[in-house]
């Protein structure tokens, strides 16, 4: 039984003997770590200060490019906006000129080059007129008597271009245009068309750019949320590092207390151990 109860007592100073090396361990473990320990946790603290400005400046940046980009794509919706108003606005006015020149042009060019071949009668007849009261005059001119009161006749009227001939070349030209400007039409009509094709696409192309700047607006937000976070963050880290010695002095003397109640409780271990090995617990209790 002695030879158990000194086994115990032995295993039990061991166990103390044991939690007395590792208390005290600890208890320099932790005012020598402690200087490290301050140093890795500024440095960690110093380095994500130093990664959320850089994330703040990378943030300031591309919002200030997103809002140049917004201002940008605002401007090419309102330009694509305008222009599609202004070919709205041009559409009318071409309308008005393919009915110009498909009905009025034409229908008063053949006017007045019916006008022109009658005016060509009118001159023909006209100029062999003129021509025979010059042969008449000339031939009183040589009468006597009648001579003198008839005078002297003018050059006769003989021009190197008769006017029937120039207004019957000018309505032979005016005659083609009629039918120049009947396909002009057409051809404006067309014009037309596709002007309506080319407004439809510009609203199209407003509307979905305006849809882009309404994104990029969103993701400006987005940064905007991010860096008020990054404030925070940057606020809860220097708050930290300010408080950093009080903490670690704290945990220090909290490790440090607890060491030290663990370092007082291996020794009553030890003792208790010591006890049982020399049966002296029992006559105590003896005694008692």
């Amino acid at each position: 039984m002695n030879v158990i109860r000194r086994i115990l007592g032995l295993l039990v100073m061991i166990a103390g003997i044991l939690g007395l090396v590792l208390s005290l361990a600890g208890l320099v473990m932790v005012w020598v770590a402690k200087p490290t320990v301050t140093v890795y946790a500024n440095t960690t603290v110093d380095t994500l200060n130093k990664s959320v400005i850089t994330s703040q400046s990378v943030m300031e940046t591309t919002g200030q490019a997103l809002g140049a980009t917004i201002d940008g794509v605002d401007a090419l919706s309102t330009m694509l906006s305008t222009t599609a108003t202004t070919v709205e606005d041009t559409q009318p006015v071409l309308d008005e000129i393919d009915i110009i020149m498909s009905v009025t042009l034409p229908s008063t060019l053949e006017a007045t080059t019916d006008s022109l071949y009658t005016a060509q009668e009118a001159a023909q007849v006209l100029e062999s007129t003129i021509q025979s009261l010059d042969a008449f005059r000339f031939l009183l001119s040589d009468t006597p008597l009648l001579g003198d009161l008839v005078g002297q006749t003018g050059e006769p009227y003989n021009p190197e271009k008769p006017l029937a001939d120039s207004l019957g070349e000018l309505a032979a030209n005016l005659e083609g245009l009629p039918d120049t400007f009947v396909e002009m039409s057409v051809n404006l009509g067309d014009t037309d068309d596709n002007l309506g094709s080319i407004q439809e696409n510009l609203i199209t192309m407003s509307d979905s750019v305006g849809l882009i700047s309404s994104s990029l607006g969103e993701y400006k937000g987005m940064i905007i949320q991010s860096q008020s976070s990054l404030d925070g963050l940057t606020s809860i880290l220097t708050n930290i590092q300010s408080s950093l010695p009080t903490i670690l002095n704290g945990a220090v003397i909290v490790l440090t207390l607890f060491f030290v109640w663990l370092l007082a409780a291996q020794v009553v271990i030890l003792s208790q151990g010591w006890e049982l090995y020399q049966g002296t617990a029992d006559r105590m209790e003896k005694d008692e």
